[in-house]
């Protein structure tokens, strides 16, 4: 406040002297003109400058700043501080801004968020996929307008946001289940949360089949095994009987046995997160081993043919190889009828992998069969598998020792013509002798 009395009273003190000294020498109108030029000057200049900060202003470039003086400079001074420590806040924010919302983006979970009207603000690419929504197109599109499951939309409707909604069906390929929950918080708004629990649904269905198949798999030899008991202890049978009935027992008990030794492997092997150390495994001990055990159990009713690589040799876990390669060819002879053919070969191609290949001219394998036959319990025919004694753990075990030993198991298959199994090793699990 002073100082702009202070500048009043220059101005006014120029004023007076200005009149009296145009007065004095010029006479009374020279003094009122120089008296009014005075006070008029100071008025222009702040207008011209009032126009070049205007135009500053419009420009909205804080650097280029207008050549000016006096007070006006300070004032140019200032402003131009003052527009650039806002540029650096609203920098700050947008900064802020975007990494929030690239977090977001980078979130394996869908977000979407929607005002008081349910209408999209935002949502991120997870959440485009889960539902089909397209944040460009669908902003400010009522959120069930575009999920139109009848069960999310009385979910929203009824504004219990307690417990989290299971939508299935969803996704590009429509083979997702999702699970969704709507979170409220400032002025009405609320964050649509889902996720993904299509792998944990699978999980879940595996354990549940997993305890079944188990179930089932032991009921029926201790149901075989409880009936022969019986018939043992409550009937007077004679020596002959007897014997047949305790090897038919002895049958049963084998194999619980073997069931039982199966699901120890596959649960230590499932256990063992370590890759196998790299250990040379004599392949030509192996196929030896692997040809007397195949002989034995084909009783000469197949003709086995052995083709060995003997100028290299794998790196791995002999124990957990040999399991492999035994499950490989068992499962060969017990699916080809008696006169067919198995072939079994151990090569490095040009590539430098390693192949293990049991190939046979047994009853084949379905197409629509081949992407399961991994799994556990999986069986084409359970009655078959039950004469041939297979648990239906062999080629589980097999896919996981694969896996250990960084390995790839491809199956090839025509029904009625025969198989091929092949066990592909990286060039780091070949060693040259």
């Amino acid at each position: 406040m002073f100082d702009i009395l202070l500048r009043f009273g220059t101005l006014l003190t120029l004023a007076i002297l200005g009149y009296i000294l145009g007065n004095q020498y010029l006479g009374a109108p020279a003094g009122l003109i120089f008296a009014i030029a005075a006070l008029v000057l100071p008025l222009v200049n702040s207008y011209v400058n009032l126009e070049r900060l205007q135009q500053y202003i419009i420009a909205g470039n804080s650097e280029n700043v207008p050549t000016v003086s006096g007070k006006w400079e300070d004032i140019f001074f200032r402003l131009q501080r003052f527009a650039r420590g806002m540029r650096q806040k609203v920098r700050q924010i947008e900064l802020q801004h975007e990494r929030f919302i690239q977090a977001l983006q980078a979130s394996p979970n869908g977000i979407v968020m929607l005002d008081d009207q349910d209408q999209i603000e935002w949502c991120n690419a997870t959440a485009e996929s889960y539902f089909g929504l397209s944040y460009k197109r669908d902003v400010l599109q009522q959120i069930n307008y575009l999920i139109r499951k009848p069960e999310f939309v009385s979910y929203l409707a009824e504004r219990n946001f307690n417990e989290p909604l299971l939508l299935e069906q969803m996704g590009p390929a429509a083979n997702l289940t999702v699970m969704l929950q709507v979170f409220p918080f400032a002025e009405n708004r609320s964050l649509l949360f889902s996720q993904d629990i299509t792998d944990l649904r699978k999980t879940e269905a595996m354990r549940r089949d997993f305890v079944a198949n188990v179930s089932h798999e032991m009921r029926t030899p201790l149901t075989v095994m409880t009936g022969f008991l019986e018939t043992v202890l409550t009937l007077d049978l004679d020596s002959d009987q007897r014997t047949r009935y305790l090897q038919m027992m002895q049958i049963q008990a084998k194999r619980m046995q073997s069931l039982v030794e199966d699901l120890l492997t596959l649960a230590n092997l499932e256990a063992n997160i370590c890759a196998p150390l790299m250990q040379p495994i004599d392949m030509l001990s192996i196929i030896t081993l692997l040809k007397n055990d195949a002989e034995a159990l084909s009783h000469g009713d197949h003709q086995i043919e052995f083709a060995v690589d003997e100028q290299h040799d794998i790196l791995g876990n002999h124990k957990e190889l040999l399991s492999a390669f035994s499950n490989l060819l068992s499962n060969a002879v017990h699916y080809t009828p008696s006169g067919g053919k198995i072939f079994v070969k151990w090569e490095v191609d040009e590539h430098f992998q390693g192949n293990f290949s049991v190939s046979d001219t047994g009853t084949g394998i379905s197409s629509e069969h081949l992407p399961r036959l991994t799994e556990r319990f999986y069986r084409i025919d359970r009655s078959r598998s039950r004469e041939t004694g297979g648990t239906g753990l062999g080629l589980a075990i097999v896919k996981h020792i694969a896996n250990r030993h960084q390995a790839r198991l491809q199956i090839d298959s025509t029904l009625g013509k025969g198989s091929k199994f092949l066990l592909q090793f990286p060039s780091e699990r070949v060693a040259t002798i």
